[in-house]
């Protein structure tokens, strides 16, 4: 059995760094009801690219909202430090952005979780956080 996704901002406090992740959406908004990760052809490209260039990544979910039960739409943290020194992350992004860091591909956005930001949700990680949510759901 696959293990549980983590929240984005749950990762980067075990890192204890910010992390870069992907997020992959519809073109237009009329497209969100009927959009489903495993059929779009960008994510898959995307993925392939990864693959060839021995990127690791994993599923990830958004930033945790304990007011929001969002579904997995195919989000991936990605395992390279956010540090424009490292030829890993320049080819990464060179390949997501275009040099003004606009997105090259559509359908893709390429983010960071700092983690001051992540740091706001650091109870979370009190055992036992989320089934006593669950049970207050």
């Amino acid at each position: 059995m696959p293990g549980l996704i983590e929240h984005i901002d749950a990762i980067a406090r075990k890192k204890g760094r910010e992390v870069l992740y992907l997020e992959f959406h519809p073109e237009s908004f009329s497209e969100w009801r009927n959009y489903r990760f495993e059929n779009d052809p960008m994510r898959a490209a995307v993925v392939a690219w990864l693959d060839a260039h021995a990127v690791t990544y994993h599923p990830c979910g958004p930033f945790a909202n304990p007011n929001v039960m969002a579904p997995y739409l195919g989000q991936l943290y990605l395992e390279v430090p956010y540090d424009e020194s490292l030829p890993g992350y320049r080819s990464l992004r060179d390949y997501l952005e275009h040099p003004d860091g606009t997105m090259r591909h559509p359908g893709v956005r390429f983010c960071a979780m700092p983690l001051d930001y992540a740091l706001r949700n650091a109870e979370h990680d009190e055992p036992g956080y989320w089934e006593r949510w669950a049970e207050g759901f």
